[in-house]
C-alpha cells in the first residue's frame, strides 16, 4: 500500500533505518517514531499531506487532538502467520540475526515464556480486530476505510479508484496500479 500511495503522489513518511531485503525487497515504509507515539508524537507535525505506515495495534496511540484517514489493509490472518514464519526462516539463515535469536531465546527460557500456537493467534487476531474496529468507529477524529489485500491484487483498478476517492487527493491510479507487483504474493492461503 505504501508504494502504492507514493507511486500515485503521495509522499511516504519514512526514515528509512530498515532498509529492503529479502522478505521485503521493496523496503518496509516503516518510521520508527511511530513506535513511540504514545510517549512522543512530534513526528505528527511533519505527517501531514503524507503517509505513514502503523500497525493497527498503535492506532490507539494516534492523540485525539488531530484528524486521521486510515487505509486500513487486511489479509487473512494464515497468510500473516506463514508470511511470519518464512520471515523467521530467513532471518534465522542471517548470521547476525542469528544472534539477536539466540539472545530472545536465551531470554525466553528464563521467563518460561510459551510460544502461541497458530490457533492462539487467530484468535488473538480476530479479537483485536473487533475490539479495534468498535473503538475505531467510536472515534470521531479518525476516517477509515478497509481494503483487502488479495482483492487489490485481484482488482487493482478498482481497488486504487476507491483508495484516491477515500483518501480525497488527486492520485495517478495508473501508477498505483502500476506499482502493485503480484510475485510479491508468495504467502497465499491455502483452500
Amino acid at each position: 500500500m505504501m508504494q502504492m500511495l507514493e507511486a500515485g503522489g503521495l509522499a511516504a513518511l519514512t526514515d528509512g533505518v530498515r532498509r529492503s531485503d529479502r522478505n521485503n525487497p521493496k523496503g518496509y515504509y516503516e518510521l520508527e517514531a511511530v513506535k513511540k507515539t504514545k510517549q512522543d508524537a512530534s513526528w505528527l507535525d511533519q505527517a501531514d499531506g503524507k503517509c505513514v505506515k502503523m500497525i493497527s495495534m498503535l492506532l490507539y496511540d494516534l492523540p485525539p487532538t488531530r484528524e486521521y484517514k486510515i487505509v486500513f489493509m487486511t489479509r487473512p490472518m494464515q497468510e500473516v502467520l506463514a508470511s511470519q514464519s518464512a520471515m523467521m526462516e530467513n532471518l534465522a539463515s542471517d548470521p547476525f540475526a542469528s544472534f539477536g535469536r539466540k539472545l530472545r531465546a536465551h531470554k525466553m527460557e528464563e521467563t518460561a515464556v510459551k510460544k502461541p500456537t497458530d490457533a492462539e493467534m487467530l484468535r488473538y487476531y480476530e479479537m483485536h480486530l473487533a475490539k479495534l474496529d468498535k473503538w475505531l468507529k467510536d472515534q470521531s477524529n479518525i476516517e477509515v476505510n478497509y481494503f483487502a489485500y488479495n482483492e487489490i491484487l485481484e482488482q487493482p483498478e478498482r481497488q486504487v479508484r476507491e483508495i484516491r476517492q477515500f483518501v480525497g487527493i488527486e492520485l495517478d491510479t495508473s501508477q498505483m496500479a502500476a506499482a502493485i507487483d503480484p510475485s510479491l504474493y508468495r504467502q497465499r492461503k491455502q483452500g
